[in-house]
């Protein structure tokens, strides 16, 4: 009895911690919300949040800010080019770590161990480390400034963690399943096909979720492979351009920036539960 008077202290110090970090975590996202639709009148003369604790008044308002973005500063044409580079970029190296990730769980071959350990090792390989060498290949073959080249780097630097979190979840799976298919004649693509990949939609979900925000945010490989050209740029290069030649019109990056924020939002809370269920299958069966 004293126990559970005990834990009940604490079981509402961890939830109010809980709460505390929610409301630090969504305020920044609140405050670039309620920017972008107000006027640069309403933004210069008071901050955001008395727009909350004030009577509604629908003057400091507008979709001004929206519609300059999307139409004069090309965000409509980088949130095209962004979604041309992610969806190859999580898709491509998902598919071949599923592979991956069962031969090292569940095939036998030679050197197989040590494989792995390399694989594994070049997690913590720096991406810099890489950008001279890639960069003098890609302009040799002239793969710089396409989308075919920005997914090829993508799958390059997504394969190990991928490789690694999808053969947690596979090897975790009972070594039953594998041995009645073989005993019914199921060859080792057939087991792949039919039991691995339904099985594994949880790590799958998790492991494209992690793969979609990384390309989706990702800046810095995007401009070196890619460049800053209006055809090919994603959307953190445009919008990263525009902190250089907004100086004034600071505002308008509201809107942009929370242009960028809408598809990952709703990636992440679609496979939400997907996301959970991958995390704790790896993390106990692995």
């Amino acid at each position: 009895m004293n126990a559970k008077l005990f834990g009940v202290p604490s079981r509402f110090l961890l939830h109010g911690l809980i709460l505390v970090l929610i409301i630090i975590w969504l305020l920044p996202a609140l405050g670039t919300l309620v920017t972008s639709f107000r006027s640069p009148q309403a933004i210069n003369s008071s901050g955001w949040w008395t727009a909350l604790s004030q009577p509604f008044n629908f003057t400091q308002y507008t979709l001004k800010n929206y519609d300059t973005v999307l139409t004069q500063q090309n965000i409509g044409l980088a949130f095209r080019n962004s979604l041309i580079i992610t969806i190859p970029a999580t898709i491509i190296p998902i598919l071949f770590a599923s592979f991956a990730a069962y031969a090292f769980a569940w095939m036998k071959f030679p050197g197989r161990d040590l494989l792995f350990m390399i694989m594994v090792g070049l997690l913590v390989v720096p991406l810099q480390m890489t950008f001279i060498p890639v960069l003098s290949l890609y302009n040799k073959l002239h793969l710089s400034g396409h989308f075919y080249g920005i997914w090829l780097a993508h799958t390059g630097y997504g394969l190990p963690l991928t490789i690694y979190l999808m053969h947690n979840f596979i090897a975790g799976l009972p070594r039953d399943l594998f041995d009645s298919a073989a005993i019914d004649g199921a060859s080792t693509l057939k087991i792949f096909f039919s039991l691995v990949l339904p099985l594994s939609v949880p790590a799958i979900a998790s492991v494209a979720i992690f793969q979609f925000l990384w390309v989706w945010n990702d800046l810095l490989v995007s401009l070196i492979y890619l460049g800053a050209s209006p055809k090919v740029a994603p959307l953190t290069v445009v919008i990263a351009n525009l902190v250089g030649s907004r100086g004034q019109a600071w505002w308008i990056l509201t809107a942009a920036a929370f242009v960028s924020m809408v598809l990952p939002m709703f990636v992440f809370f679609a496979f939400q539960r997907y996301f959970v269920r991958g995390i704790l299958a790896g993390s106990l069966k692995g």
